[in-house]
């Protein structure tokens, strides 16, 4: 059972994880927005429109839907809450509602994709500064993998590497001897 709920944090613990669940709060969000606007704004101007067309006076529902079992009250007026009929202005509502968040969700990743384009193109053009430096003697090669590994952790595309093990003193102190005999070959 431990090793389940380890193996869960490890999951859950995961950058991409959290950004999913920020987008589906933010998503689900954003459909409701966009649903109250086709629900209360556009299905009864929509449902208008159906009953100016079909040559309805367009003050009632009734020439918006087709009736398939009606239902009367007590003054002989249509009772739509106990009639069973066809809501076509709720259908293309519901046709204009999907239009509109599958439009507005793809405007989002077209974003989302620009930004990680340019994030990678700096990327690699600063990875080309780095090459560059090396080359003309500006940095060593444990600066320039420095810096390389750095960009590769902030990159958004890479996820960050483990760091290594740091090194144990004895191999501390045997680099730090071999670095000084490197400068005085005299010496032995």
């Amino acid at each position: 059972m431990k090793k389940f709920f380890g193996e869960f944090k490890k999951f859950i613990s995961r950058g991409n994880v959290l950004d999913m669940a920020v987008g589906v709060i933010v998503g689900g969000a954003f459909t409701a927005i966009i649903t109250a606007l086709t629900n209360q704004i556009l299905q009864p101007l929509i449902n208008w429109l159906i009953a100016l067309i079909v040559g309805g006076d367009g003050k009632g529902l009734e020439a918006a839907v087709t009736i398939l079992k009606p239902a009367y009250d007590g003054t002989g007026a249509l009772d739509l809450a106990h009639s069973i009929y066809i809501d076509w202005g709720a259908f293309i509502t519901a046709i204009i509602n999907f239009i509109l968040i599958a439009f507005i969700l793809f405007c989002i990743v077209k974003i989302i994709n620009s930004v990680r384009a340019g994030s990678k193109a700096l990327a690699e053009k600063q990875k080309k500064a780095i090459e560059k430096k090396l080359k003309k003697g500006k940095i060593t090669e444990e600066e320039a993998a420095a810096a390389t590994a750095e960009l590769e952790a902030a990159s958004v595309e890479a996820p960050a590497e483990p760091a290594p093990a740091a090194p144990t003193t004895e191999e501390l102190l045997a680099e730090i001897r071999d670095l000084l005999k490197a400068q005085n070959p005299e010496e032995k």
